[in-house]
């Protein structure tokens, strides 16, 4: 079996590849990032720890399979040794909802062969989603003042 072609990921290559993947006339597709990802890849958020690259696969579709649209834009993208960090808005749809922003951050790690053996993505899912509810925003940003700061 041959193995698949990767272009180096840089700064540029993941704007491109990222690009490809959110759209907006629905479903996100990351079928080609896949090979992008080491067999061993760790994926964690404020939600999952997903530890492999099959298990990210299904991460991935179940993300696809709740959503009735998800579109991420980049914001800002740098590199570092060995890593890459994306600052990004992902708007994201469900059945009865509305649109809904979600602001966070992606520090990818590579591995030694070139490929992501590490995504880490950071963001606060409740928080952002709370904000669209009209007069429940301000009792959870009480709440998370008076509990944490």
């Amino acid at each position: 079996m041959e193995e698949y072609k990767r272009i180096p990921l840089n700064v540029r290559t993941i704007e491109e590849l990222w690009s490809r993947t959110y759209n907006t006339d629905g479903k996100p597709d990351w079928s080609h990032l896949f090979p992008y990802y080491h067999p061993d890849v760790i994926f964690q958020d404020s939600v999952q720890r997903i530890d492999g690259l099959d298990e990210f696969k299904k991460m991935c579709k179940r993300l696809t399979d709740r959503s009735s649209s998800l579109r991420m834009d980049i914001i800002n993208i740098c590199e570092g040794d060995g890593f890459i960090m994306m600052e990004w808005m992902m708007t994201m749809s469900f059945r009865k909802s509305p649109d809904t922003p979600i602001y966070g951050c992606t520090r990818l790690t590579f591995s030694d062969d070139g490929r992501i053996i590490e995504q880490r993505d950071y963001y606060d899912l409740w928080g952002d989603i709370f904000n669209g509810i009209p007069h429940f925003s301000k009792i959870y940003r009480k709440f998370m003042h008076k509990f944490f700061g």
